[in-house]
């Protein structure tokens, strides 16, 4: 990746004084990418020239491998100055990745923090990945019902001030133990009389619980409710109604990028991490194995037609016509899988609740199966002058698409059940089986009618 002179004048331009000449964590980021794959040592010695005042976001942007290179590369002290400037969500998200790699340094960078930034972090690191606690930020602008309108705006301005908040448009009231009650826009608030009270305000209306979110809950859930209201923001509470946090629209994207290409690797059969971090020898290593897999299944597939070897010594259009069911009951389960998997992810269909989704796909798979066997069969009768090869190719067509539709939804589930990536292994085991019952029926079938 080459790298622009312009954009190099303007990094560094950038080091010189940052504050005069500001740039995109995002832009930075990938001009660290390109000066990465030109020069390693270059890179090293860039990195550590960062002011760390604008570190914390510039590391977040960088891929895996870069950003256990540069946290490497820096001192604990560097790392919780660094820290200490990002939001909680994001403040978390880094002090993790230290911890990945070097449990002692995180600590260290923990420790260099002031007890408020460290507590939030504390409390978010007590959320499981898969918990929307994990993704919340815990600064959230909120006033009590007593409070006016002047106390909250007045308060605003100080903590925006003093960069405590950032991208507030919305203050959250609550009650005097904290409980979620409503929630007003800023614009709305700059309207009123400022000798209002929250109380007066929020008269008649209260906060809708399908747009907040529960810190124990799981992300997809979460993920789902931003999907079906449209949302930009949700409060977050806990058990007790109680505010904890929010979770903002770009929390939720950075979830559905990370779901989406982590679902379309493993289909391919591909390791997502080692895939981005691009280590030539472990994506040799990863590819190689799933590529012997498929060599496996390729050869069960053929241990399959060689018994019907002299079928087709005997008749050559079936060797003509064999793929063809092979690639319908391949894409047919591509279809099904994908489907199946993203509803898997999105928390839309689990085992208890699976029942109306295979019926679909089995509904689905025989209107198809009896669609293209018409197809098939009329092109065959015409193309090689043989109703029984056309009858052959025709029921086959129906077998292979109802096993590939209803055992596309079944597997996936199955892998989940027994606590395996459904989006690895169905794959394998789906090529597997629709190749062997495409051959298996279209050659029995065609034996039987034939011979």
């Amino acid at each position: 990746m080459e790298i622009d002179e312009n954009f190099k004048k303007d990094f560094e331009l950038f080091l010189k004084n940052p504050d005069d000449n500001p740039m995109h964590p995002s832009d930075v980021g990938r001009y660290l990418r390109s000066l990465h794959s030109e020069d390693r040592d270059l890179f090293k010695s860039t990195i550590v020239k960062i002011p760390s005042d604008y570190l914390g976001p510039i590391l977040l942007e960088l891929p895996e491998k870069l950003k256990k290179v540069a946290i490497n590369l820096l001192s604990h002290e560097t790392l919780a100055e660094a820290t200490s400037e990002l939001e909680s969500d994001d403040a978390t998200d880094l002090v993790q990745e230290v911890e990945d790699m070097d449990a002692s340094k995180a600590e260290e960078v923990v420790s260099e923090l002031e007890k408020e930034d460290r507590d939030e972090i504390n409390t978010l690191r007590k959320y499981s990945d898969v918990q929307a606690g994990s993704i919340m930020q815990i600064e959230v602008f909120k006033a009590s019902i007593n409070d006016s309108i002047r106390d909250a705006i007045t308060r605003l301005a100080l903590d925006r001030e003093e960069q405590k908040l950032k991208n507030i448009f919305q203050v959250f009231i609550v009650d005097e133990t904290d409980i979620l009650i409503a929630s007003a826009a800023l614009s709305e608030l700059i309207t009123m009389q400022f000798d209002v009270k929250f109380k007066e305000l929020i008269k008649g209306r209260e906060y809708p619980e399908q747009r907040t979110v529960l810190d124990t809950e799981k992300i997809s859930e979460a993920v789902k409710r931003f999907q079906d209201y449209d949302l930009t923001y949700a409060p977050v509470v806990n058990s007790r109604g109680q505010l904890v946090g929010r979770i903002t629209s770009d929390d939720i994207y950075d979830v559905i990028e990370n779901i989406a290409t982590e679902q379309m690797f493993n289909l391919a059969g591909v390791d997502d991490e080692v895939e981005q971090e691009n280590i030539l020898g472990e994506v040799f290593q990863k590819r190689a194995f799933w590529l012997f897999i498929n060599l496996i299944t390729a050869i069960l597939a053929s241990l399959v037609i060689a018994q019907f070897d002299d079928t087709l010594k005997a008749f050559i259009p079936l060797a003509i016509l064999m793929p063809i069911v092979a690639s319908m009951g391949g894409n047919a389960t591509n279809q099904t899988l994908a489907v199946t998997v993203r509803q898997m992810t999105l928390g839309e269909v689990d085992w208890e609740n699976a029942f109306p989704a295979i019926r679909k796909e089995i509904i689905l798979s025989l209107f198809n199966g009896f669609l293209f066997a018409l197809i098939l069969g009329a092109t065959s009768i015409l193309w090689f002058r043989n109703y029984k090869i056309g009858l052959a190719i025709g029921l086959a067509t129906i077998i292979n698409l109802l096993v590939a539709g209803t055992f596309g939804a079944l597997v996936p589930l199955f892998l989940k059940k027994f606590k395996s990536d459904p989006a690895v292994g169905s794959t394998v085991i789906l090529t597997t089986l629709t190749d062997v019952i495409g051959f298996l029926s279209f050659l029995g079938i065609a034996k039987i009618l034939l011979l």
